[in-house]
């Protein structure tokens, strides 16, 4: 369901008033079989998003929604989303969903989508072998398109509700990785001394991953907002975080909003960060063309997701400890804070999460002192 430009026979542009003449075009296939076309101009972009809406709405009416395939629904649905969502958002629906449900369902009709369909959909996914996460990930996917069917009237009600999620009872819950205060010194003690003989050798590059597994584990940020960090995002001692950076998209990176409202936020600088920021500013304003636009890890260009991992291993390697996600690092500010007492409040703003019970759920086991202290208290009460 394209947009296409309109261009003249030398290949120019075709405007009106300023605005660019866009081609709608909108295929579909009828309850018999048969194959159509819509196909209207408009001038302006949001004009052509709007009118590509409208053409698939009367596309809806059009064709009986019981006789819509699950893989038309997939590439209305995507259509749609691709107004609403972040563009990683969208790359990850559109991964799993065509990797995982259009194989199988691509040519089902809605009204056939019953419990032994839908349950022989699921034995196929559990004979990939995946995770219970990803498995679980897969369902969520799939339940927010027919959720979708189900708002434009395609169908009543959802499916796949009545044959439930996947579920794994006798899967263990994976401990958690994180490095504590002193396997952290350790990490980071060998990445310094690297980043010494780096610059030693004349190069000072290698000190910008020094600083991004700094910030990681003394801010809890997400790597995508430590990628879009700029010297301007910080204020006295304070970050400013409001955007991020997605490196796994097509084509170049993208800058987009954090994942989401509460992931704006500003948080406190600890004073060992602080040290390490202006040190590194100070090596940046030695190099030339320096800016304060610039990304504080990277320069012109964040650093990439791929030397990322790799200097993980070599540091991790180098300090004998054991190697963590890059995610790990989040967790290991977050842990240090719980295990410390830090009201889960508090925990909750400086990771940027939408509300407590996301925290509450990933880290209350990590509340040893606290059950420690609800027993003291009850052992004060004599009979």
């Amino acid at each position: 369901m394209p947009i296409y430009k309109m261009t003249d026979k030398s290949g120019k542009n075709i405007k009106k008033d300023g605005l660019q003449k866009y081609r709608v075009r909108i295929n579909y296939t009828d309850a018999l079989g048969k194959q159509h076309q819509l196909d209207r101009v408009t001038y302006g972009a949001e004009a052509a998003k709007q009118l590509e809406m409208q053409l698939i709405h009367s596309v809806k009416i059009e064709q009986p929604a019981q006789r819509m395939s699950v893989g038309q629904l997939y590439s209305e649905y995507l259509t749609a989303k691709k107004h609403e969502v972040r563009e990683s958002t969208l790359e990850k629906t559109q991964t799993i969903l065509s990797q995982h449900v259009v194989p199988i369902l691509s040519d089902i009709k809605l009204d056939k989508l019953n419990i032994p369909v839908l349950e022989n959909w699921k034995r196929n996914i559990e004979d990939k072998g995946l995770s219970i996460r990803m498995r679980k990930n897969i369902y969520g996917e799939f339940r927010a398109m027919l959720n979708y069917a189900v708002k434009m009237e395609y169908i009543q009600t959802n499916p796949l509700l009545k044959v439930g999620n996947f579920k794994a009872p006798m899967e263990l819950h994976k401990e958690m990785l994180f490095y504590t205060p002193e396997e952290f010194h350790k990490f980071i003690t060998a990445a310094r001394e690297y980043c010494e003989k780096s610059e030693a050798n004349g190069s000072l590059y290698d000190w910008n991953y020094y600083v991004f597994f700094c910030t990681a584990f003394y801010m809890g940020m997400r790597k995508g907002e430590i990628y879009a960090l700029q010297w301007t995002d910080i204020k006295g001692d304070n970050i400013s975080i409001t955007k991020s950076i997605s490196q796994k998209l097509k084509g170049e990176d993208r800058v987009t909003p954090p994942k989401n409202h509460s992931s704006v936020r500003t948080i406190e600088i600890p004073e060992p960060l602080i040290e390490v920021l202006n040190k590194h500013r100070e090596r940046c304003m030695r190099l030339d063309g320096f800016r304060e636009s610039q990304y504080i890890c990277g320069g012109e260009r964040p650093i990439r997701d791929t030397t990322v991992q790799h200097m993980n291993e070599k540091f991790s390697s180098a300090a004998a400890v054991k190697r963590i996600r890059i995610h790990d690092f989040r967790h290991s500010h977050a842990s240090l804070l719980a295990n410390e007492g830090i009201n889960i409040q508090e925990v909750a703003r400086r990771l940027g999460h939408s509300n407590v019970e996301i925290t509450l759920k990933t880290y209350a086991h990590l509340y040893p002192r606290e059950s420690e202290r609800a027993i003291g208290v009850l052992n004060g009460v004599k009979l």
